[in-house]
Order: C-alpha cells, then sequence, then structure tokens
C-alpha cells in the first residue's frame, strides 16, 4: 500500500508518539485525521502542523472508551474522506498505579482506554476499510506487556491484551486487512520522570540510549508501505529491552 491519496486515522494524534506518527503519514501523501479526548490545544496546534504539510487533516474529539463516541468519529470520517484506509491505535494513559494504591477506577481507566478503545475503533474502523476490501491497523502496544514492571499494573495488562487482540484481529479480518502491533521500548519519558529514573532506565537498554519517535513512525511507514505481507505480527522497537 502506498499512502499517497490514502486515508489515514491516528488516535491520540495530538501529541507525544501520535503526533510525530501523524506528521511521517502527512509527509507521505496521507490525508491524515487525529483523535483527541481531552487535549483540544494540542490537537490544534497538531492540525495547523498537519495543514502545513499540505495534508487533508482534521481533528475530530472522541471519547474512544464508548462505543458510540467510535461510530461517530468513523461517520465524521466516511462523510468528509468517503473512506478509511489505515487505522493508528495510539491513544493511551500510562499512570503509575502502586499496587498498595490500587483502586477498581485505575483498573477500569487503563483498561478501558488502552485496550476496550483499541477494539472499539479496530471494530468500527474494519467495517469502513471492508466496503474496499483493503485496510491496515497498527496497534501500539509496549514490551512491558510481555515483561511487566512494578507498580503498573493495569497499564500492563493492557498492554499485554494488546498482543492478543492483534493476533485474533488478524485472524477475523484477513485476508483484505492486516492487523499488526508495535512494541516501543524506552522512547518518551514520562511526563514528570526524574533525570535519575531515566539514568536507571538506559541502564538496563542494550543499547544505552533512549529511542526516538521517528523510530516509532518509520516502523509505522514500513508496515503500511513497506510490506502487504505481514498480519498478526509484532515488531518491537526497544533497544533490546525486552531481552536484557
Amino acid at each position: 500500500m502506498t499512502l499517497e491519496g490514502r486515508v489515514v486515522l491516528v488516535t491520540g494524534g495530538a501529541k507525544r508518539l501520535g503526533q510525530s506518527i501523524a506528521l511521517a503519514l502527512a509527509r507521505r501523501g496521507a490525508s491524515v485525521v487525529i483523535s483527541y479526548r481531552s487535549s483540544q490545544q494540542e490537537a490544534q496546534k497538531t492540525l495547523q502542523k498537519l495543514l502545513r504539510l499540505e495534508s487533508k487533516a482534521s481533528a475530530i474529539p472522541a471519547d474512544l472508551t464508548e462505543g458510540i463516541s467510535v461510530k461517530r468519529l468513523m461517520t465524521c470520517i466516511q462523510k468528509k474522506y468517503g473512506r478509511l484506509d489505515v487505522l493508528i491505535n495510539s491513544a493511551a494513559n500510562f499512570e503509575r498505579t502502586p499496587f498498595e494504591r490500587l483502586t477498581e477506577h485505575q483498573w477500569d481507566h487503563a483498561l478501558d482506554t488502552n485496550l476496550k478503545g483499541t477494539f472499539l475503533c479496530a471494530l468500527h474502523a474494519s467495517r469502513l476499510m471492508r466496503r474496499y476490501k483493503s485496510g491496515k491497523i497498527i496497534n501500539i502496544a509496549d514490551w512491558a506487556g510481555l515483561r511487566p514492571y512494578r507498580d503498573y499494573l493495569p497499564y500492563c495488562v493492557s498492554k499485554a491484551g494488546i498482543f492478543g487482540l492483534t493476533q485474533a484481529l488478524a485472524k477475523e479480518l484477513a485476508p483484505n486487512i492486516q492487523v499488526n502491533a508495535i512494541a516501543p521500548g524506552p522512547i518518551l519519558p514520562p511526563e514528570g520522570m526524574r533525570s535519575r529514573e531515566c539514568t536507571r532506565i538506559l541502564q538496563r537498554v542494550p543499547l544505552k540510549r533512549w529511542g526516538n519517535p521517528d523510530d516509532i513512525a518509520n516502523t509505522v511507514l514500513f508496515l503500511i508501505e513497506g510490506t502487504d505481507f505481514m498480519t498478526g505480527s509484532t515488531v518491537f522497537v526497544d533497544g533490546g529491552q525486552l531481552i536484557a
């Protein structure tokens, strides 16, 4: 698949990793839709960057944890663009939740946003894609879905679910829609992370450095334009952290 003239939805595309992915897609000639929930100001700034790249871009608010909101998002895309070719499930929350203080609300918040939201977007996006018998879905997982770390139990479980969801969707949507995942390692430090903790993380990474959002964006481009013969796979872009 080539991106020129294609319509792509990047959930959580207003900032951080999602923004980098959205801009990379626009530079390849795609019409890019970004969805956001509470990051309206960031979404508008990202939208202006996309428009300067001459992308037919849009920023649409949506609560991805609610099926009716996701369906409304897809209807907006259909009405404006007539189709949807690629879905990038990038929206996620990453909250520290020490087990001793873990609440049911925190569990639901992580699973609803990171796993249920990914499922709902894939469900409704695939119904648009099936009309053209073509499409690609890329889910953003995390290496910690396979090797969980302390104090982030709901997050790690939600990302573990992404691995299974990716494989199950790949079977359900074959042969016309390919579904793959990318599992980043240390790419962007969480907001507020202390420099001492950043250094400690690097000590466990074989490549001894943080990655760059472009590393993920380039992997997204590969899964879209580089091959049409991958589905149900997860690409680890983690500096070797999984094997450390």
